[in-house]
């Protein structure tokens, strides 16, 4: 089942991206796209709805297991808050002492409770959902701070998939994934390829791109090796500076649009992988 499942990731990751520029998609060209890939991998559908069972079985456990924890750590909080109202009236330290060590625990549970919401299931960078619980206004439009936005958008990748094939181009992004954390900790995998970069106000274009450019420089100097052949990464990138209710997708096409003369220019350098 778990090769199934990875097969049938890999198939669905193709079909996004063949689907992603088409403005309307109904459940009918879905299905036939998804069906087209299948073959190439040479899967039956035969068994599809065994195996739709099994993933969403698997999807929904990992949501009650969430739940519950969520259900838990409430309880707890709520057994330490009345403990540390007793400790206070009774002026108990040893009692005030032992709700703060069990507050700590129940604090880094809540952390890796919240990091799981909000993580890419493959590069571990953070995912839409961190972006706008962090970065946006309530109408999960607009920003709520300025700061700089960088997109990330891989060279070559379709041609590294077609060549290596997924489980590889996977590696890839996990791979540029650690990269880019290296000098952000505000890394959000946006689509399949591509990655946005934050960056505080307080930090200049220049010294943005420097960095950018630095990082760049120090992936394409390092050899991947795939089935005993060796191949090169790199990407383009653009910044675009954004304020606090600025639109999300204005600041993207900006960055997007900003990202063309540097990826014309990488192009120049690297043909290819």
């Amino acid at each position: 089942m778990q090769e199934d499942r990875t097969v049938f990731k890999i198939i669905t990751n193709e079909t996004k991206e063949s689907i992603e520029d088409m403005e309307v998609v109904t459940s009918s060209i879905y299905g036939s796209v998804f069906s087209k890939f299948a073959d190439e991998h040479n899967i039956s559908l035969e068994n599809e709805e065994e195996i739709s069972r099994k993933i969403l079985e698997d999807a929904c456990s990992n949501l009650e297991q969430i739940q519950e924890k969520t259900v838990q750590n409430a309880n707890l909080l709520n057994k330490n808050t009345t403990k540390a109202i007793n400790a206070i009236k009774e002026k108990n330290d040893t009692l005030l002492n032992e709700v703060l060590h069990e507050t700590e625990a129940l604090r880094l549970e809540v952390e890796k409770l919240r990091e799981s919401v909000y993580q890419d299931e493959l590069t571990h960078t953070h995912n839409r959902k961190w972006l706008h619980d962090n970065y946006m206004q309530d109408d999960n439009e607009s920003f709520n701070q300025d700061g700089l936005l960088v997109l990330i958008d891989l060279n070559y990748f379709k041609q590294i998939n077609d060549t290596h094939g997924h489980i590889i181009g996977d590696k890839v992004l996990i791979f540029i994934a650690n990269r880019l954390k290296s000098i952000s900790k505000n890394v959000v995998r946006y689509g399949g390829d591509e990655f946005l970069l934050f960056f505080p106000k307080e930090k200049s274009l220049e010294q943005s791109s420097k960095i950018l450019h630095k990082l760049r420089e120090s992936v394409l100097a390092k050899k991947l090796k795939a089935h005993e052949e060796m191949f090169t990464l790199s990407f383009s990138f653009g910044i675009s500076p954004f304020q606090t209710g600025d639109k999300l997708t204005e600041i993207i096409q900006k960055a997007d649009e900003n990202m063309y003369d540097d990826k014309v220019e990488i192009k120049k350098r690297i043909k290819g992988i």
